[in-house]
Formats: structure tokens, C-alpha cells, sequence
């Protein structure tokens, strides 16, 4: 069947229309992720890294992008992760018959260049695929150049990217030299496609599909700890995205997206592909009950780098190599996902957040109770600990990353983390950290206990607030502390919809106006239900929250409760890192014995 123009008109070139997000599935190596749509559209990659600009940007209105779909579009689509690993399987049901692609990055990654592995399988028929490779760097705006074909190779330049792909000799060239056209699969037949971008030439022998296969799947399954339990797909899964977003003894970006919108046209679109301290705190917390210690390793190391090097001066969040997060910025000549512009950059990097420093101390405990802590890591200890003491009386901007203010919730969280770190150290400075995590209290009691007996949002603002939930699960008071049962009854009469739960209220409109339910909180309330002795609870909050999900079992920040729709940057690390946390605390998920 020859490639049929009337069926993709040129105007298709610029790329697959959008899709709800959660329809989309993630492919990541630890340098880069790539978000590819239910079409078979890979909609979405930065190269060579994570806060690069995107090769493939059709996500956000870029021309850049990369179809494999069946050439008969009349079909119903699924998918499903191989377990334990981010190789993902499109599948599409034809009236012709079923077709999968395998999809994946090859893992581990390489810093410098990506190697995309796609694998199309006709399982009870012969079929034909829609191919199109139309790579475009920067935001779609760099033309290819340098095209260059011989034989099954295919070779160009886009910006400062060299690109190599294999396994299309039998697809046309378009005007612009991107690759075109159909491919045919015999029945129970399957054909290798195999794409290099890299920052530098590509003068090497290019990979070996099946080779390339055998490797990812091998890490993959080295990488990722075993589980059992009800929930142990979707906590393996859990832990799996965490390891995908992370570098290697470097950062973990917060999410692979950026300008994805919260709520549509309400201008609160950001650029999550950083890493945030506090997320990097909650995963490797999370990872660590798992009985794998690479992830929280790989935390402690980035976060005693960016300690040792900044003080006080630690900054919410960070490329993943330690660099500074650019400012923000508009890319006004893209139309963006529906509902919000480009935005690139982050205004984050000015803000002073005091409870992040309670997170790091946490991370820095936990690794130090699995004696895995180093010397410079406890000197990175001793200086968070240091920085509290300093500070904490100032007003940050808190876990929400809003106007600073004197957030009760950041006072708690350095409690926490006094108290846990306490807990390992020397007599000494046990004593020390314990006395100071005395004073905040009592200054938080003083100033941020409502007149109900209930902790407050902040000193000046008696409303209540989900992440006055995350102190009494950390420990900053004991279980029974009647102040923390009395927060979270009012959390969750105030903020509870549905069995979904929202930060705070903004103003006077109903819950769901403002923005989505925070699936992060939803998490936090099984766990604080769990603590306080509620298990029916517990399991009831983790169940309802767990399935704020699409098909590929990925979590956005927020959760439309009306639409059933996910919202905002996906798939979002901390999400995952808590959703990981609470499966295991409740026995949902259980570490398997080697």
C-alpha cells in the first residue's frame, strides 16, 4: 500500500493535536523523558538533557515530533508498562487487526546523546504504519540541515544536535528531508526503529536494536526493587518513574514537562524540569523504605553537593548538575497546551524556603539510620541544622512557594527534621538540635495554633491547610498530640471533596473553582490517617487517591474532581514519591526478601 497523502494532508506535519495528559505515558533514562500520546505520537523530549529545549515539542505547539501509528486510523487504542521498567507498549486495536510498538529510552542513559528504541509488532495480520520523523530542536523553530541518506541510515542536523536513525529505508523523504511514509509488517512480524540525538558527532557504529533491547531491559530490572502486596504495580511503578527522573548520583526533576496548565487560563503554568530540594527530600525518604538504597543515595549525594557549596543560602531548586535555575520566561510564539502559554525558567531560584531544611535534615536522617551517610554528608547535616538555627525565625515562602509570611507549616517541618536528626547524632548535638526543635515549637504554639487548638496556615492567617498534615506524619509531635488530631479534622472538613483533598481554600469560591485536588495531600491524609490509628481510613484515602490516575498509571500535581481529568506538569516526582511512601507504610506494597 503506497503512502496515501490524502489521509495525512501536509497540514498534519505540524504535528498530532493534544490529548488530556492522562493519556500520556513517560519514557526516561535519568538525562531526559519523553511524553509519547495515545496515537503513538512522541509529543514531548528535551535533548541532550532534562532543561534542554525539546527536539520534540508538538506537546506545546512546536512543529518538532515523532508518529508511529497504524495507517488505518480507525482504531481503539491502549497500552501498558513492562513491569518494573519505563518500557512502555502502545497498543492499537484495528478493524485490520491489533499492532503494538514497544517503546522505550535506552537505560541507563548517556549525559550527551539518547538512543529512542521503537519496535513494531503485527501480531495477527499483516499491517501497515504511519511513520513520520520530523525532529526540530528548540522549540520546533530549528530547521533540519545536512540530510543525508544511505540505505536503512538516515543522518541530519537540527540546531546543535547531530540525529542518526535506523530502520527506515523504506520511508519517503519529505520536502524539508524528514522522513515520511509506511512501513509493512508481515504477520507475527517486527521491525526495529532506532533514533540517536546527540550533542556531538555521531561517528560511532550506530546501536544494534536487539542488543540495545537486551540492555534496557536487563538495568531495568536490576534497577528496581521487588514488591508485593495489593498495590504492587502501582508502587513499583511509583518507584520506577522516581528512578527514570533522576540522574545518576545527580538531581531528580520535579517533572518532565513544562507549561502544562493547573487550570486553564487561570496563568499558573510552570517549568517543573528542575530539582526541587524538598521533592528530592520525599523521594529518596520514600525510596529508602523500599530496601534499595540507590535512590536515596542519590539524594543524599545532590543535596550534601548543593548544602556544602550554598549554606544558608540553599536555594529551593537547582538544575539536575547543581546549576542555577534560569529565570522565568514567555515563548510567546508558541500557542502552548490549551489553556496556558510557553513558559520556560522558574522564578523559584529567589525564594527563601525555611521548611526545605527540615526535609533535608529528614533525607540526611534516614540515611544515616541505614548507615549510609558519609563524612561530608554529615557536615552538610550540621550546616542545614546550623542554617535553621539562623533563620528560622524569617518569613519564607513555604511548601505552596507563596509570598513569604510566617508559615506555621515551615516552623513544623524543622521541628521534624531537628527531631529526626537529633536522633543520630552525638550526645552533644542531640541535645543541641532537640532544644532548638523546643523553641519552634513553643514559638509555633505561641503564634500558629488557632484558638480552636488546631494548628493555622500561618502566624497571621487562622484559615487551615493541607500541609498541616505532613508535621505530624514526620514526627514533629507525637501521634496523639490532641493538636495535630484536631488539624487533621478540620483538613478534612474544610478541604475534602469526594475523597480528593485540596491545599487551602484561596478565597470564597467552592472547592474546585480555584484549582484541582493536590494528589500529594490525598496521599498525606492516608498517611495521617494511618498514624493516628485509622486504618480504614487510611486504606480509604490511599485507594481513592491512588486511582487519580490514566491509563499508564502516571500522576499529575493536581486532580480535576469533576472532570476526572489530571492537571498540571506530569508526571510529577513528588506525587509518586508520596503515593510510594504511603503504600508501603499501610502494607499496601511489601520489600521482598532477595
Amino acid at each position: 500500500m503506497p503512502f496515501d497523502e490524502r489521509r495525512f494532508p501536509a497540514g498534519a506535519g505540524d504535528g498530532p493535536r493534544p490529548h488530556v495528559l492522562r493519556e500520556y505515558g513517560l519514557l526516561a533514562d535519568g538525562h531526559r523523558g519523553a511524553l509519547i500520546g495515545p496515537e503513538g505520537d512522541v509529543s514531548w523530549l528535551c535533548a541532550p538533557g532534562w532543561a534542554d529545549p525539546p527536539v520534540f515539542s508538538s506537546l506545546l505547539g512546536g512543529r518538532g515530533s515523532y508518529l508511529v501509528s497504524p495507517a488505518n486510523r480507525r482504531f481503539v487504542w491502549g497500552g501498558h508498562y513492562e513491569p518494573g521498567s519505563l518500557i512502555w507498549v502502545s497498543r492499537w486495536v484495528t478493524t485490520d487487526g491489533i499492532v503494538e510498538c514497544r517503546e522505550a529510552l535506552l537505560f541507563p542513559g548517556d549525559a550527551r546523546r539518547l538512543v529512542l528504541l521503537r519496535q513494531i509488532r503485527a501480531l495477527d495480520g499483516e499491517t501497515a504504519v504511519r511513520v513520520r520523523l520530523d525532529p526540530r530542536a528548540d522549540f520546533g523553530r530549528e530547521p533540519l540541515r545536512d540530510v543525508h541518506r544511505d540505505g536503512d541510515r538516515w543522518t541530519a542536523r537540527t540546531g546543535g544536535l547531530h540525529l542518526r536513525h535506523t530502520g527506515g529505508a523504506a520511508l519517503p523523504s519529505g520536502d524539508a528531508g524528514q522522513l515520511d511514509g509506511e512501513l509493512r509488517v508481515p504477520a507475527g512480524g517486527r521491525h526495529d526503529l532506532v533514533l540517536e540525538v546527540s550533542a556531538a558527532p555521531l561517528d560511532g557504529p550506530a546501536p544494534d536494536p536487539l542488543e540495545s533491547w537486551r540492555i534496557t531491559e536487563h538495568r531495568w530490572h536490576e534497577s528496581v526493587p521487588r514488591l508485593a502486596g495489593g498495590a504492587q504495580r502501582d508502587a513499583t511503578l511509583a518507584y520506577t518513574v522516581l528512578r527514570g527522573l533522576t540522574v545518576p548520583r545527580g538531581g531528580m526533576v520535579a517533572a518532565a514537562s513544562t507549561a502544562l496548565p493547573e487550570r486553564a487560563l487561570a496563568g499558573r503554568n510552570y517549568d517543573y524540569r528542575y530539582a526541587w530540594v524538598r521533592d528530592q527530600s520525599f523521594a529518596g525518604q520514600a525510596a529508602a523504605l523500599t530496601g534499595r538504597y540507590d535512590l536515596l543515595d542519590d539524594a543524599v549525594a545532590f543535596l550534601t553537593e548543593r548544602v556544602l557549596a550554598d549554606g544558608d543560602r540553599l536555594a529551593p531548586a537547582y538544575t539536575v548538575t547543581g546549576g542555577r535555575v534560569p529565570p522565568q520566561t514567555e515563548l510567546a510564539s508558541l500557542p502552548g497546551y490549551p489553556g496556558a502559554p510557553v513558559r520556560v525558567g522558574n522564578w523559584v531560584g529567589g525564594q527563601f524556603q525555611l521548611d526545605a531544611f527540615g526535609e533535608v535534615l529528614q533525607v540526611f536522617a534516614a540515611a544515616a539510620r541505614h548507615d549510609r551517610l558519609a563524612d561530608d554528608s554529615w557536615r552538610a547535616l550540621t550546616e542545614t541544622a546550623r542554617t535553621i538555627e539562623k533563620r528560622w525565625r524569617e518569613p519564607d515562602s513555604g511548601i505552596w512557594e507563596l509570598p513569604a509570611r510566617q508559615w506555621t507549616h515551615s516552623k513544623l517541618a524543622c521541628v521534624a527534621g531537628l527531631r529526626a536528626a537529633a536522633r543520630v547524632a552525638p550526645p552533644a548535638l542531640a541535645g543541641r538540635w532537640a532544644a532548638l526543635g523546643d523553641a519552634i515549637l513553643a514559638d509555633a504554639a505561641r503564634h500558629g495554633r488557632h484558638p480552636s487548638g488546631r494548628w493555622q496556615r500561618a502566624y497571621d492567617d487562622e484559615r487551615v491547610d493541607a500541609a498541616l498534615l505532613l508535621p505530624g506524619i514526620r514526627g514533629a509531635l507525637p501521634a496523639d498530640d490532641p493538636r495535630t488530631e484536631a488539624t487533621r479534622r478540620t483538613v478534612l472538613t474544610e478541604l475534602a471533596e469526594d475523597g480528593y483533598l485540596y491545599r487551602f481554600r484561596p478565597d470564597a469560591r467552592p472547592l474546585g473553582d480555584a484549582e484541582g485536588a493536590f494528589v500529594l495531600c490525598g496521599f498525606a491524609a492516608a498517611l495521617a490517617a494511618w498514624r493516628c490509628g485509622d486504618a480504614v481510613g487510611a486504606t480509604r484515602w490511599f485507594e481513592r487517591n491512588r486511582a487519580a490516575c490514566g491509563p499508564p498509571g502516571l500522576y499529575s500535581e493536581e486532580y480535576d474532581v469533576r472532570q476526572r481529568q489530571l492537571r498540571g506538569n506530569a508526571p510529577q516526582a513528588f506525587v509518586h514519591a508520596m503515593m510510594l511512601e504511603a503504600a508501603i507504610t499501610l502494607g499496601q506494597a511489601v520489600p521482598c526478601r532477595p
